[in-house]
């Protein structure tokens, strides 16, 4: 029954008091709520400060299907359900350079933050930088337990080069100690099947793309870039004479 119609009834009995309690007890759960709403806001904004998104404002809502880069709505939004991120299950976005594969990341990660979970996005190429450096000033366990502790992992850019003996042993160290505990997000503008020969030494490469691709859902995006889709139209020449020529 709704409140106001219960509370008239109430009265129209001649119960005041119970009255009295029913209007207290709604009020007080109606704090409840606003109060778990203003919880939840504050750990979702907290998991995106946490996240540092490349693309903060990136979002599920806005992903653009309308451009041909083989999209499919359907089960992009199945993803963003985000049972593969409770199954600790990865993701892997391919694609040319410029087809939306970092800021579909993004939005992966906002929506993970959502779904209450914690997200840390990084460049690989800056990762595995940072790894070296952190070797040698005695902070590489507290990166790597950083790295492994985040429920979402994204790694954006990756096989950009060939990997070192050191930058396999690093991304073997990671993905070893999240597999089937974590979700690991991975782009990369190289296809999945010249992984290997990126990483190189076949034995690590084994090992590594077991535990990466083996339990991962794929998204290849097809098409010119969307930078280029998106940038303003050339100028047509009369505006050329006109502007050369005004």
């Amino acid at each position: 029954m709704l409140t106001n119609p219960t509370l008239d009834q109430m009265q129209s009995l001649g119960l005041a008091g119970m009255a009295a309690a029913w209007r207290e007890l709604a009020e007080r759960n109606n704090a409840n709520e606003l109060s778990r709403a203003i919880r939840a806001d504050k750990r979702v904004r907290n998991r995106l400060a946490s996240a540092r998104l490349r693309f903060p404002e990136a979002c599920i809502e806005d992903i653009d299907f309308a451009a041909p880069r083989g999209l499919d709505r359907r089960s992009t939004m199945a993803l963003a359900q985000g049972e593969w991120l409770k199954a600790h299950e990865n993701l892997i976005f391919t694609g040319q350079t410029g087809t939306g594969k970092s800021w579909l990341a993004c939005a992966f990660g906002r929506q993970a933050a959502r779904l209450d979970h914690s997200v840390l996005y990084v460049r690989v190429p800056r990762l595995f930088e940072d790894l070296a450096l952190a070797r040698l000033d005695g902070r590489f366990p507290r990166l790597i337990d950083k790295l492994t502790r985040a429920q979402l992992l994204i790694l954006d850019d990756f096989g950009t080069h060939s990997l070192t003996d050191q930058q396999r042993f690093h991304l073997f160290e990671i993905v070893e100690e999240r597999y089937r505990r974590k979700s690991t997000l991975i782009t990369a503008q190289v296809p999945v099947a010249r992984w290997h020969d990126l990483i190189a030494d076949p034995t690590v490469a084994d090992a590594i793309l077991d535990r990466i691709v083996h339990n991962a859902h794929r998204i290849v995006l097809h098409g010119d870039s969307m930078r280029k889709q998106k940038a303003a139209p050339l100028l047509t020449g009369a505006e050329n004479s006109e502007i050369n020529h005004p």
